[in-house]
Formats: C-alpha cells, structure tokens, sequence
C-alpha cells in the first residue's frame, strides 16, 4: 500500500520526543494528509461492522509522562477486536514467564491469513504465534482460570487497567460475532484434538468473542500502546500492569505479526510494533517513547485501517520513531 511519505524526512531520533506543541502540529498534519485518502473497504463479514461510518478517523498520541494529544473522533467506541490479542498476550505472559509462553503459542509470523487454518495443520497442530487467531484462541484458553467466567473476568479487568479505564462489551458486535465465527469454532476444535489447549473449544471460544467486542477508542489505545512503551506502567495511572520483560516480549511479537502478512512490508516502513483491529483500530509503539492510537474503518486486503497506517507513518518519519533508522555518530558530533 501507497502511505503517502515520499516528501517527509526520514528523522532518527534516539532521544525524547519533541515538546507538546511540535506533536500536535504534526498530529494534525498526519490528521490532514490520511484523511485525504478514501481507499479501502469497511469490514462487513461480520454484519455489525459494515455499519461503521467510513469517514470516522480519530488520532491520539500518548506519551510516557501521561500526555495526550488527539484530533478527529478520538472518542468514538468501537469493538478492540484483534488488538485485544496482544495484551491478552501480555496477561498471559505475566503468569507464565517467557519460556513457557513461546514453546506454547509460538512467535514465527505465518505468512498466511489471520483465519488460517492451514497454517495450524503445517505446524503440527502448533500455533505459530499468538496475533493470529490460532494463537490468540490457545492464549486465551492457556490464562490459568477455574471457569470460563473467571477466565474472561481476568482478560476484561486486565485490558481495562492497559486502557486505564473500565472497558465494557458491545453486546450487539457480541451477537453478531457470535452468529458468524463458525471459522473460530473449527479452529479452536482443532486445537483441541491436538491438545494444544485443554479447556472446552467452544466456551474458550465464547471468552475470545467477548474480549473481541470491548468497546474502546483511539485514545484508549494510545494509552494501552503508551502502557507498553513505558515498561508495563500505564503512565496516565501509573499502575504497572505487566513487567517490562513482558511488554518487551510483547512489543517483540508485534514486530513480527502484529500486521498480520502485511507485518514484513509494515516493519520495513514504518519501523514500529503495532497491532491491527478489522473494525479499524490501529494502535502502535515507540518503546520508552510514546503509543498511538488511530481509528479508521476503511482497511486494506489484509484488514488494516489504511488511514491509520499513512497517518501513523507520517508520525513515525516526521518524529523519528523508527526503530531502525540512526545518523552516524560522527556527523552528530560535527565531523566529516
């Protein structure tokens, strides 16, 4: 996909971020610049989705030290989706330590489709890592509960300190999730006859719906993006809420996959982890920098919210986010 960056900079900053008036300038300019862009299709395979206004696009910046910086529909709701992955995953971490963790779930990106279901039976049953929905379906099932209601209560109060707020369902997304993910109940069978996860296929996969359908926006998941990027503590709160070793291991994973197969070409241009929602949540992380939270539901053949990729490169470049990038340490200190 086209993101629109060939006339800006590319900026290497190992530093602070710029002053609170440099990040809003440049908000509205990425702001302005994606909202130009009309291509794209709103997600309708889930009924509910394809009720989505299409020119909704809220950005949000959150910084480390608990600063917010917004324009557009930053307060519009709409269901987390797949981003719920990554900080279930985090969850999960906490409890089981970073061995445990990869040989169950895996953090190889598949190269196939989030829904695939040929990638489990290449692997041997082994999900391959835990942003597509294999993976996220035995990282739900593997949360240490004595019930399907312990084990969701533990996924909703966990997301709800990453977003320092108390996340609540969309029960409308609920139904109409749960009417159509006949694919998610033959994955997660699957899984279950290669004993990857023990819990009831379809109570686990009830459990991943409701978490699919918490109710966030943009500013939301720039804090919980902002909750990674200051070590596990939601700068806005300060609670920690997973270690920094956990936010590190999950910051990783994103890196990889958090773009599903589209992750390599995401890495490559804009140099950040991040995570995609197909109801058009983008949210994305410069560790001991800042978090990003866009809304857009307009998405590319992958699922990804276009806008929020052009706007969240636009911010990558114009700040000097990516991770990659670096100026010779002897022309910053004025040799030739």
């Amino acid at each position: 996909m086209d993101l629109d960056v060939g006339d800006i900079p590319q900026l290497a900053g190992t530093g602070a971020v710029p002053g609170a008036a440099t990040i809003d300038d440049l908000l509205l300019r990425a702001h302005a610049r994606a909202s130009s862009h009309v291509e794209g299709e709103i997600a309708d395979y889930i009924p509910i989705l394809a009720k989505a206004d299409p020119d909704d696009f809220g950005l949000c910046v959150a910084d480390v030290d608990g600063r917010l910086h917004e324009v557009g529909q930053t307060r519009v709701e709409f269901s987390i989706q797949s981003i719920s992955k990554a900080f279930v995953y985090a969850l999960l971490c906490e409890v089981l330590g970073h061995e445990r963790a990869l040989e169950v779930v895996g953090v190889n990106n598949t190269g196939l489709a989030f829904n695939s279901i040929v990638a489990i039976e290449l692997n041997d049953g082994h999900p391959m890592n835990p942003m597509v929905n294999a993976g996220a379906l035995a990282t739900t099932a593997l949360l240490p509960a004595g019930s399907a209601a312990e084990r969701w209560r533990v996924i909703q109060e966990g997301l709800s300190r990453f977003a320092g707020r108390s996340l609540e369902v969309d029960d409308e997304v609920y139904r109409s999730e749960s009417e159509t993910n006949h694919r998610n109940r033959s994955i997660a069978r699957l899984l279950f006859s290669y004993e990857r996860i023990q819990a009831d296929p379809d109570e686990v996969v009830d459990v991943y719906t409701r978490q699919c359908s918490l109710r966030v926006d943009a500013r939301d998941l720039a804090i919980m993006g902002a909750t990674l990027a200051d070590g596990g503590v939601n700068p806005v709160t300060g609670d920690r809420v997973v270690s920094a070793e956990v936010a590190r291991d999950t910051l990783a994973v994103l890196s990889a996959s958090g773009l599903y197969e589209r992750s390599g070409e995401w890495l490559f241009d804009i140099g950040l982890p991040g995570k995609s929602g197909v109801a058009g949540g983008l949210m994305c992380t410069a560790p001991g920098k800042l978090g990003i939270g866009a809304y857009a539901p307009r998405l590319d053949p992958a699922g990804n919210s276009v806008r929020g990729q052009i706007a969240i490169a636009y911010l990558s470049r114009a700040l000097g986010l990516n991770l990659f990038a670096s100026d010779s340490h002897y022309v910053r200190e004025g040799q030739s």
